[in-house]
C-alpha cells in the first residue's frame, strides 16, 4: 500500500504540475478536488485517464470519481479494491 501511495504522490505531481510540492509534503488525507491543490474538473480528466491507462481501472461516472478522488488516501484504496493486477 505504501509503496502504491508514494507512486501515485509522484504521478499526481507529475500530471498536475505541482512543482513546489515534494511527495514527502503530499498530505495523503488532504481534499484533492477544490482543496488546497487548485485541482480543477481539467485535472480530474488527467487523473482518470492516468487511472485507467497506468492501473486499468475505469472510473465511468461523476459520483464514483467524487469518491475516488476525494484524496490520495481514497484514490489509493479504490486502485487497491480494483485492481486486476495491472499495477506497477
Amino acid at each position: 500500500m505504501q509503496e502504491l501511495t508514494e507512486e501515485l504522490k509522484r504521478k499526481l505531481i507529475d500530471i498536475l504540475n505541482l512543482s513546489d510540492l515534494e511527495p514527502e509534503d503530499f498530505d495523503e488525507q488532504a481534499q484533492l478536488v477544490g482543496g488546497e491543490l487548485g485541482i480543477d474538473s481539467i485535472d480530474v480528466l488527467e487523473m482518470v485517464v492516468m487511472v485507467e491507462k497506468d492501473y486499468g481501472i475505469i472510473i465511468n461516472n461523476q459520483e464514483v470519481g467524487q469518491k475516488v478522488f476525494a484524496s490520495l488516501a481514497s484514490l489509493v484504496e479504490y486502485i487497491q479494491e480494483n485492481s486486476q493486477g495491472t499495477s506497477s
